[in-house]
């Protein structure tokens, strides 16, 4: 497809077969207001959607994040070590992976769409959508 936006051109592709339809009698003129709902909200969620992949966290949080469990991970065997001795070793490691873990899970889900491995399965959800769309419209 050469559309420039193409959640817009496919909203375009839905009315027409919607409006095509209803000339041939398929549904009557509720139903095509029920339809025009729908495409619009299609449209209103799109527009979420895109909001959300267009909006990364500024790159100022994201370093001030791992300055701050730099920060703590670095402190924490001095304030451990006078209650837990060598036992710090561990916690402190621990606390560092769970940190850690948690800045890069940030990262992989701070934009959910497209083809990695953890993103919305999309294409899933427009198929789903697709049948459901199909079996409304024939019947």
């Amino acid at each position: 497809m050469e559309a420039k936006h193409k959640p817009s051109y496919v909203v375009k592709l839905i009315s027409q077969h919607i409006y095509n339809l209803n000339k041939q009698g398929v549904f009557s003129d509720t139903h095509m207001l029920v339809f025009e709902e729908e495409v619009r909200s299609f449209l209103d969620i799109t527009g979420a959607c895109e909001r959300i992949k267009n909006t990364p966290i500024p790159y100022s949080y994201s370093l001030f994040l791992k300055k701050i469990i730099f920060i703590y991970i670095i402190s924490m065997p001095f304030a451990f070590a006078i209650d837990f001795g060598y036992w710090s070793i561990p916690i402190v490691m621990f606390v560092f992976y769970a940190f850690a873990s948690l800045e890069l899970i940030s990262e992989e889900i701070e934009d959910p769409f497209g083809d990695d491995a953890n993103d919305l399965p999309t294409q899933e959800l427009s198929e789903k959508i697709k049948g459901s769309l199909d079996e409304i419209t024939k019947g």
